[in-house]
């Protein structure tokens, strides 16, 4: 399958389902192409298909944390920008031990407002 689609594809990543959809759906809205998975392993599972030239994640996440998720894809992908997004304290020692193994993640702390989105990803 060959993607004519010029627009930036965006893989949107988070197991409350309705967080994912509604961020594709604005994202869809606002020129990107847009896709909602629930969890870091259908992330990661959808790479090859999709191709994202972006991931935006929630960090936990239930099985495959966010920031796991973002180091296989970085691994596969490494002109993906990654951002993750997170309302939760542990983030930051799971951001810590990322850190430590070489990797740098952008965060986003929830909710977070579709206008700041929009504008990280332009940026």
């Amino acid at each position: 399958m060959t993607n004519t689609s010029t627009k930036p594809r965006v893989l949107v990543a988070d197991d409350e389902q309705v967080i994912a959809n509604t961020l594709a759906i604005i994202l869809n809205q606002a020129g990107f192409e847009a896709r909602a998975v629930y969890s870091g392993e259908n992330a990661v599972e959808s790479l090859d298909e999709f191709q994202p030239n972006m991931l935006i994640s929630d960090v936990i996440m239930t099985g495959m944390t966010g920031i796991e998720a973002a180091i296989k894809v970085r691994a596969k992908l490494p002109n993906c920008k990654i951002l993750l997004f997170s309302g939760q304290a542990a983030t930051a020692d799971l951001l810590e031990k990322a850190r430590a193994q070489g990797h740098e993640f952008e965060i986003l702390a929830k909710p977070v407002h579709p206008t700041d989105l929009l504008a990280k990803l332009r940026s």
